[in-house]
């Protein structure tokens, strides 16, 4: 679970940084969707490094939990790679098949959802 833990912190700091990135370098030579496309792409990870966070936190608290929040550890991080990387690279290249590999990366996001909703089903 401290994986999950030091995973989150530093998507979390990787966010920060590739927002400020895009408000401050890109805001300029982007056009105001693919602009968008990478904004969103910083918030869902902010959002799923907390939940990674939450994960590893969580993982010290109940052996019965282990197994659903490795399943959501995984989930998040996964979709980390596959949604907010696509997304990312689609801002920059604006390769539109890369668009396909999001939906992707937003089930892995449910399943780590799932995933956590379970774990707290068997917290005592």
């Amino acid at each position: 679970m401290r994986l999950f833990l030091i995973a989150g912190a530093l998507a979390g700091g990787l966010s920060v940084a590739l927002g400020a990135f895009a408000t401050h370098a890109l805001a300029k030579t982007f056009d105001a969707r693919s602009l968008t496309i990478f904004e969103t792409a910083a918030r869902y990870q902010m959002y799923h490094a907390l939940a990674l966070v939450l994960v590893g936190v969580l993982g010290k608290q109940s052996e019965r939990a282990e197994i659903p929040l490795t399943i959501a550890g995984l989930g998040f991080s996964l979709g980390i790679v596959l949604f907010c990387g696509s997304l990312y690279a689609l801002s920059v290249t604006s390769a539109k098949w890369l668009g396909a590999i999001a939906p992707l990366g937003g089930l892995a996001f449910l399943l780590g959802w799932l995933g956590l909703a379970i774990a707290s089903w068997r917290f005592e």
